[in-house]
């Protein structure tokens, strides 16, 4: 009998326990600081993009998560994740502006859709050098560009980048303006790459980075601009052997948060999030030049590539055939954005 009244008092002083714990636990008696109580929780940051992790943005957006979470001491913890593993290059965007991830680096054409002012990074030789491209990436003209993402809910934290494109083909080496007349040429969505191929004679399709490899396989087009670093990692030459160094055009990134999430973050989260992506887009910005580089190296050994640099002449009567996209752009736009680029 005694037994079991020690089990009986027992089980009621566990009870009363439990019920003071959860009475203490109750919201309405504690005082929360709302900076505070985000103190003790784990930001995470979902930053979907569409590329190969060994490219440029791959790289750089390895080195971003890195670094967030040493400056942050761990309290944001960015999960990557790259070859369009969450959303596709078409899909993106709106997974950002429905807050499904929180981070997103579309390339710069992509954004042409909503703001198409950015328009102006697509015109061919808009850069002349690497050198150029990092001025107007961090400088007034980049900064210009990320503002315009504000009126659509977005906040642009950098411009990265990739690298200058060529142009490749399983015709014949691309040399002169008219050797692309008739030519089926993959562009991404962009109103002036399109254009740009139709003054060359060449008939567009879209087709989303994620599908290139494939249509490659089905012989849907017959020629592509890209990247020597995309080119290389993804293997489309081994589809189009003939590969023209032209550096035309250039593929960059804006990497792009929430703006609803970036205005949730506590202000020393924001300024450490900032610290990180200057640094990793300072890095980026000589390793994307570097990468391409070599890869391009790596791509003269092979016997079955094509290789041909274009000269300074050949060079100018491409330059000449584009001149009225530049016109129509100053007709649209006006010339500011081109004056501060162009500087």
């Amino acid at each position: 009998m005694r037994r079991k009244w020690m089990i009986t008092g027992l089980l009621a002083i566990l009870a009363a326990v439990i019920v003071w714990m959860i009475q203490i636990q109750k919201p309405e008696q504690l005082v929360y600081d709302d900076e505070q109580q985000g103190l003790n929780k784990q930001i995470v940051i979902y930053f979907s993009h569409v590329v190969a992790e060994n490219t440029p943005k791959g790289l750089a957006a390895q080195k971003f998560a890195q670094l967030v979470e040493k400056k942050t001491n761990g309290r944001v913890k960015v999960e990557v994740f790259p070859n369009g593993s969450l959303y596709s290059d078409g899909e993106e965007i709106d997974a950002l502006l429905r807050g499904d991830v929180q981070m997103i680096a579309p390339s710069l054409s992509k954004v042409t859709q909503l703001i198409p002012e950015w328009q102006v990074l697509d015109l061919p030789f808009i850069f002349k050098d690497y050198s150029d491209v990092e001025r107007v990436f961090t400088g007034e003209a980049g900064k210009q560009l990320l503002a315009m993402l504000d009126r659509e809910g977005m906040k642009g934290l950098a411009l990265w980048s990739n690298g200058f494109k060529q142009m490749m083909s399983n015709r014949r080496l691309l040399i002169e303006p008219n050797d692309f007349s008739g030519l089926r040429f993959r562009v991404m969505p962009s109103e002036v790459i399109s254009k740009q191929f139709q003054v060359l004679g060449a008939n567009p399709i879209v087709v989303s980075f994620d599908r290139v490899y494939e249509s490659l396989e089905k012989h849907e087009f017959d020629g592509q601009e890209n990247t020597i670093s995309n080119i290389y990692s993804k293997g489309f030459y081994q589809f189009q052997p003939y590969l023209t160094i032209s550096n035309h055009g250039y593929l960059g990134y804006a990497v792009i948060v929430n703006g609803r999430f970036w205005g949730s973050l506590p202000k020393d989260i924001q300024e450490k999030i900032t610290e990180a992506m200057q640094e990793t887009t300072r890095w980026n910005l000589q390793q994307s030049k570097q990468q391409n580089q070599e890869e391009l190296e790596r791509m003269k050994q092979n016997q079955q590539m094509h290789i041909y640099e274009l000269t300074e002449t050949e060079r100018e009567k491409w330059k000449q055939s584009f001149r009225s996209l530049y016109k129509e752009f100053q007709r649209e736009f006006g010339d500011d954005l081109l004056r501060k680029i162009q500087h």
